[in-house]
């Protein structure tokens, strides 16, 4: 009984996340323009995610989902000889882009699909996505079901609606009846969901033997994987092990300081804890990285270079929890009031059983733990990235006061904070991705022969990455005008050029309608409705 238990928590923990049922499909409908014949980006500096610097300004050329061509046509602050830039088939179109800047379309590595609990739809989801300029996802446990995410994964392909493309990676165990609770029962169903077609699967964690088989076998069948080495199977197993089973990918950060302990052999948890009790979890979860050996510490060191040499790839999500450590900030974010759901915005709230919003009674306390918890887990994963480690961007969205679209480009934000240069942020979240997916000959880098998934801002990312948010930077003008800048402009799918203010226009219209329905209005936590007379 006690082998099941990693298996049944994990299911557990599944069916948390994902509630009840699938939720609302997005609707087939045709948005966007193209793919055209030929479609030419004209004029703009290129940050191509390779780690090249800025280079501009440049033609594009594209032909139907193709980019054929990358031509520079001159030299910043001379104009433009038109003699030198390549000539438009006829219906073909072009998008002047001078003074912009153009980049690959992002990989959302933590991309769930909304939730019922959270009343996170297809479309509301998807929307706010690509008007962030997010092109492709993995979707870390196809919590609607694998047959509803492999559905929307080929409409996505299709261009049959408005969406990111897919990664399907399952929870381990979905669709099973009864317990695994065998080596070869592990092996069956990873044969089963490869053969449903799913890209790969999402741990949580398990007893070794179980686990060990599992990513035996998902890495014989050519497939990837991911895990969130959840506290109750990381004292058994934690990710050095996982990476040297197979496991491609962790999530979060959970497995890591364990696989750093030296005087201990588990977290030191209060002897009054209770993992269900989810102030508890998150709390002492504030105080792990302390536990860890320090930094470039002999057994630091020692971690750190086995999973670089495995070609491991670390998916931090440090935006998920920065409510943990600044909670005041994250449930004040301005897109909450025009583009968040008020069924989300309710299951934000402090509660004993919406997982992630463990408000109970949070404080100073917490937030200075989960602050140098910070310090500590950025310098591990900078110094990882230093080394030659993939470290890639995943939002975790639907969770903890966290967005779509706007948690992810906070997401870039915190790589930032961690050390990265902003061209390394780019790579950690376009080309890195695409690696860890094992996408990269197709998407990942605005290279000739790769698929026309690109970003166009009229802003300087790289200065400010804030002008990626929806709602923009703010910025004085030398008019002294205060104003909103950037934004993505167009966010271009498979050569389908998307206007990214439109879709998020189009979000925005769908919390109106929701809010005008239930009469509602976002309230912050213990603050009642104060009703007129």
């Amino acid at each position: 009984m006690i082998k099941l238990f990693g298996f049944i928590f994990g299911f557990v923990l599944f069916t948390a996340l994902c509630a009840q049922g699938p939720v609302a499909e997005s609707p087939l409908i045709k948005e966007g323009e193209g793919p055209f014949p030929q479609l030419i980006i004209r004029g703009a500096t290129l940050i191509n995610s390779t780690g090249a610097p800025p280079i501009g300004p440049v033609d594009i050329v594209i032909e139907n989902n193709i980019i054929k061509n990358i031509k520079v046509v001159g030299y910043p602050g001379i104009p433009i000889d038109s003699s030198r830039r390549p000539k438009l088939i006829e219906g073909g179109r072009e998008i002047d882009a001078e003074g912009h800047y153009i980049l690959p379309g992002f990989v959302d590595m933590h991309g769930h699909i909304g939730g019922r609990s959270q009343g996170a739809g297809g479309e509301y989801v998807f929307k706010l996505w690509m008007a962030h300029g997010i092109t492709t996802i993995r979707d870390p446990s196809c919590g609607n079901g694998l047959d509803w995410v492999l559905k929307h994964k080929k409409l996505s392909e299709e261009n049959k609606i408005t969406a990111p493309r897919i990664q399907a990676y399952t929870a381990f165990g979905m669709g099973q009846f009864d317990p695994i609770s065998t080596p070869e029962q592990a092996r069956t169903w990873v044969r089963e969901n490869a053969g449903k077609g799913a890209d790969g699967i999402k741990f949580f964690g398990l007893p070794p033997n179980l686990f060990e088989a599992a990513l035996d076998e998902n890495k014989k069948l050519g497939k990837r994987s991911a895990c969130h080495h959840a506290q109750l199977e990381v004292a058994r197993w934690n990710v050095v092990h996982s990476a040297r089973a197979g496991l491609t990918s962790m999530e979060h950060w959970y497995g890591l300081p364990e696989a750093l302990f030296e005087d201990r052999t588990v977290q030191n948890y209060p002897l009054d804890y209770n993992y269900q009790n989810e102030q508890h979890r998150f709390g002492e979860a504030g105080r792990l990285w302390a536990q860890a050996a320090p930094p470039y510490s002999d057994h630091w060191n020692e971690v750190m270079d086995e999973l670089v040499e495995l070609d491991f790839t670390i998916d931090p999500t440090f935006n998920i929890y920065e409510a943990s450590r600044d909670l005041h900030r994250a449930r004040r974010a301005e897109w909450h009031d025009e583009y968040t759901m008020p069924s989300l915005w309710r299951f934000y709230q402090p509660s004993k059983k919406s997982h992630g919003s463990y408000w109970h009674f949070w404080g100073t306390e917490e937030e200075v733990n989960w602050r140098n918890n910070y310090n500590l887990w950025m310098t591990f994963i900078n110094e990882y990235k230093n080394r030659g480690g993939r470290v890639t961007a995943g939002s975790d969205s639907g969770f903890i006061f966290q967005l779509y679209g706007f948690a992810y480009i906070r997401e870039l934000e915190l790589l930032r904070e961690a050390g990265f240069h902003p061209l390394e942020v780019i790579r950690a979240a376009t080309l890195n991705g695409a690696e860890a997916l094992g996408m990269d000959e197709e998407i990942g880098s605005i290279e000739v022969g790769k698929k026309a998934d690109i970003l166009i801002v009229e802003e300087n990312p790289l200065q400010n990455l804030k002008v990626l948010y929806g709602t923009g930077a703010i910025k004085l003008t030398d008019d002294n005008e205060v104003i909103r800048a950037g934004g993505v402009k167009y966010t271009i799918k498979d050569g389908i050029v998307y206007d990214a203010k439109q879709l998020l226009a189009d979000v925005k219209r769908m919390v109106d309608e929701v809010k005008a329905e239930e009469e509602y209005e976002i309230l912050q936590p213990g603050i009642k409705k104060v009703i007129k007379p």
